[in-house]
């Protein structure tokens, strides 16, 4: 290709300017959206959503429930005291995240095997009844 030929192919007649219609076309967009907001506004201002009483940070009312992975540690909370409660799952974390660090001995056997797969088997079952239980009560 020669210039002559690369000028002819990006000619100003094919192309769009930037400045005038790029910035007119997003003038519109923003003025649109400031519309919607500015009706949503008013709506809010004119129509708005019935509101109960005011928070009580000291009075927790009996219907409020965690979300759902938290429903097994809010039923240990309700059954044990609130100290063990609260420390029993930080220990069993730190125990889990530990535990590789301090049995490094070499397995020979299945016995250690089978004992942990029913460990952290009954482990799950425990937690999906108390979470099953938490949504329940």
């Amino acid at each position: 290709m020669t210039d002559a030929s690369l000028d002819k192919s990006h000619s100003s007649d094919e192309s769009i300017p930037f400045y005038p219609d790029h910035v007119r076309s997003e003038a519109k967009v923003v003025i649109g959206i400031t519309v919607i907001v500015i009706l949503i506004g008013l709506a809010g201002l004119l129509f708005p959503i019935g509101q109960g009483e005011p928070a009580d940070p000291l009075n927790t009312p009996a219907h409020v429930k965690p979300e759902w992975y938290f429903l097994a540690l809010y039923q240990l909370l309700k059954y044990i005291p609130k100290t063990t409660g609260v420390m029993l799952p930080i220990l069993g974390v730190l125990l889990i995240t530990i535990w590789p660090f301090l049995d490094r001995k070499e397995e020979t056997t299945l016995k250690a095997t089978r004992i942990r797969f029913v460990v952290v088997v009954l482990g799950l079952i425990i937690l999906t009844a108390m979470t099953i239980w938490g949504e329940a009560s």
